[in-house]
């Protein structure tokens, strides 16, 4: 599936039954990394909303999902050059929101072994920010305890998705776990 818009990690022996209970959610999709799922949804929040209530009511469910994460802007790259030029077009739209705020990168990149490196492209995009929000007078806080948003890269081979959760998000969703 190309058009991935969530990436899930699936935890050991819970791969066929996490498999078919997103079925129901949206198409779902193996991947090439071990554990790993993509699948299309229409609608983001209803998404979490759903997958929220079926938590609540059944928490066996956390036993075979380690983490979902839904993206808002995804795109496809063959090089570390063009990953950054689209990474950095895709922050630039959350520079309003992350004013006078704390804030971190998390990037979670499967493939691209050798070619790129999380915390590297994290540095990258943390520096972009901070220099966004000062060119428009703002201010921003990198924060690794507790911060007011989470900008989330995810690759899956050459494709990438990105979005912005805040504290709120994470309290609503715990399955989300972004760091």
């Amino acid at each position: 599936m190309r058009d991935w818009n969530v990436v899930i990690s699936v935890k050991e022996k819970g791969f066929r039954p996490a498999f078919e209970l997103l079925e129901e959610l949206g198409p779902v999709a193996k991947t090439d990394f071990y554990n790993i799922l993509v699948m299309k949804v229409d609608n983001i929040r209803n998404f979490l909303e759903t997958l929220r209530e079926w938590v609540k009511e059944d928490t066996h469910i956390l036993s075979l999902i380690s983490r979902v994460m839904p993206v808002t802007q995804t795109f496809n790259f063959q090089s570390a050059d063009e990953f950054e030029k689209k990474a950095t077009e895709a922050a630039s739209k959350w520079v309003s929101m992350l004013a006078d705020r704390s804030f971190h990168i998390r990037m979670h990149r499967r493939g691209f072994k050798g070619k790129m490196a999380s915390n590297e492209e994290e540095r990258f995009l943390d520096d972009f920010l901070l220099d966004a929000l000062k060119k428009e007078g703002m201010k921003g806080d990198i924060s690794f305890q507790n911060p007011d948003a989470i900008v989330v890269v995810e690759t899956v081979g050459s494709r990438a998705g990105m979005s912005i959760w805040t504290r709120e998000d994470l309290d609503l969703y715990p399955f989300l776990r972004l760091d």
